[in-house]
């Protein structure tokens, strides 16, 4: 038998956080280049000691709302008598379709003084808190509902069994729908930009555009990057591997819905609460302002083009991304080695790191190493891997850790070949979250920014780089075009994701 950490699997998920792991170069190479002194100078300072503290309370409190929200909204939607559950369902998801720099911009345009700390707290919970529900309502659906069978059957309430033997089996999805959110507010730029949270991203931006400070601004990525390995190593510690949570034959049983008695439409409400706050003034804003019209002529088509560049640019971003994930994401649930989780692990590190930062670091690679491919789509689409390659990830471990591995023990001890086993078994039983991992990352390409801003073929424009081109000299009219197209065309895929995770399918009661 071939150790796992020889394996052909092993060798191309190494490859593959290879790929992640460009920017974490340019960061070692470019940070080093300025000598130690010029370093602490940087470093030990009041500055980076606040910087610090509020990035962590922020990611903190955003991850700790994200979690009782999506959770709970899981809950309810997958297992109780909630009525219109895949209403609500869609509902819940649609938030990821709005980019964070856009729902900033409606709320501070709709609410006079709409700024700091407590204000990006808010627009990020209610953009973010999708990361928690989706996760959380697949393992919902998919749990050994055998185990809750037996646990009745000692003579345990519904909700009792729900709480010390469902809430169990989902408890990676729980811990790691939360690690996607914070590692997201740690890197994210829009929000904390529009609404003036100072963090160190907005620190970040400033040092490099504004304040032309190279060697500070990439001591601040390395103090992010800290945080980020910190953030990954207190999961890592909480986490069980190896779990497995689905039945490994017959047919799956749906599990009984969870009464909510005279609760039921207050929770209702609540639900609709939630999602009126999240979409509601992002739907008011823009409408609003569409009614002002496009500014000039021949914006239409200007729109269109910048659309069909969104699209083909996300999707070979997706595409390439799958293929990266897909050899690290079967690693991760299939060995138990410390090289799986040592390259698992690695893979998450570069979405802590701003847009900004990776951009420039496959822009150094573009003008050193590959210089024929610079100002190219294939170095944009490079950045869309290395920012996205967790999200994709995350999406196939979590599918190959349901789809039991007996099946390809059983085509092995028939004589087929790795090759034909992973085309033939592996590929299917991993499929949707494939599908998953693929909408994911097209969506929050769509919406990324700061790379996009510096990679994009010469002559290329996109609804993000127009929005934001537009929102920057104050033509909001002219902006808000584009903000509704993304939106719309973000929600696509966001729908898929909910379809992925099987809330929408009719099951029959049990």
């Amino acid at each position: 038998m071939i150790p796992a950490h020889r394996s052909p699997l092993a060798w191309s998920a190494t490859a593959a956080v290879a790929v992640a792991l460009i920017p974490l170069a340019y960061l070692v190479i470019r940070t080093a280049e300025a000598g130690w002194d010029r370093i602490a100078s940087e470093l030990f300072t009041t500055r980076v000691a606040e910087l610090a503290l509020r990035s962590l309370a922020l990611a903190g409190v955003v991850t700790a709302a994200c979690l009782i929200l999506g959770t709970a909204t899981a809950v309810v939607v997958v297992r109780t008598d909630l009525p219109f559950r895949r209403m609500f369902a869609v509902l819940a998801a649609l938030p990821l379709a709005v980019p964070s720099y856009v729902a900033a911009f409606a709320w501070t345009s709709t609410v006079d003084g709409f700024e700091g700390f407590g204000a990006a707290a808010l627009v990020l919970t209610l953009g973010s808190y999708p990361y928690v529900f989706l996760p959380v309502a697949a393992a919902l659906r998919t749990a050994d509902t055998a185990q809750e069978e037996v646990a009745r059957s000692l003579g345990l309430s519904p909700w009792r069994t729900f709480l010390t033997v469902t809430v169990r089996q989902v408890r990676p999805a729980i811990t790691g729908g939360g690690l996607l959110v914070a590692l997201y507010v740690l890197s994210d730029f829009g929000a904390v930009a529009v609404l003036r949270a100072d963090t160190f991203t907005r620190a970040i931006f400033v040092a490099f555009d504004l304040g032309f400070d190279r060697t500070g601004a990439l001591v601040l990525s390395c103090v992010l990057l800290v945080l980020t390995l910190l953030i990954l190593t207190a999961e890592t510690t909480t986490r069980r591997r190896g779990a497995r949570y689905s039945a490994l034959g017959g047919a799956r049983r749906p599990a009984g819905r969870l009464s909510l008695g005279a609760g039921k439409l207050p929770t209702a409400l609540a639900l609709l609460a939630v999602a009126a706050v999240a979409l509601g003034i992002v739907a008011a804003s823009l409408g609003v302002r569409m009614a002002s019209g496009v500014s000039k002529p021949g914006a239409w088509t200007e729109i269109a083009t910048a659309a069909t560049s969104s699209l083909m640019l996300s999707s070979a971003g997706a595409a390439l991304t799958v293929l990266l994930a897909l050899p690290l994401g079967l690693f991760a649930a299939r060995s138990k080695s410390l090289a799986a989780t040592v390259l698992e692990r690695l893979g998450y590190l570069t979405h802590a790191l701003p847009g900004l930062v990776v951009g420039l670091s496959v822009v150094f690679l573009g003008i050193n190493v590959v210089q024929p491919l610079y100002q190219t789509s294939w170095l944009l689409t490079l950045a869309y891997a290395a920012l996205y390659l967790p999200l994709a990830m995350a999406s196939v471990a979590g599918a190959a850790a349901h789809a039991p591995p007996v099946l390809e023990d059983v085509a092995r001890s028939l004589g087929r070949n790795p090759v034909r086993v992973l085309v033939t078994v592996t590929l299917p039983l991993v499929l949707p979250g494939i599908g998953a991992g693929a909408a994911l990352v097209f969506l929050n390409a769509m919406k990324e920014l700061p790379a996009t801003l510096l990679l994009r073929p010469t002559g290329v424009d996109t609804l993000a780089t127009e929005l934001w081109t537009h929102t920057t000299v104050a033509a909001y009219a002219a902006a808000t075009p584009y903000a509704a197209l993304l939106v719309l065309l973000s929600a696509v895929p966001a729908y898929a994701l909910v379809a992925r995770t099987g809330i929408l399918a009719r099951e029959p009661r049990p």
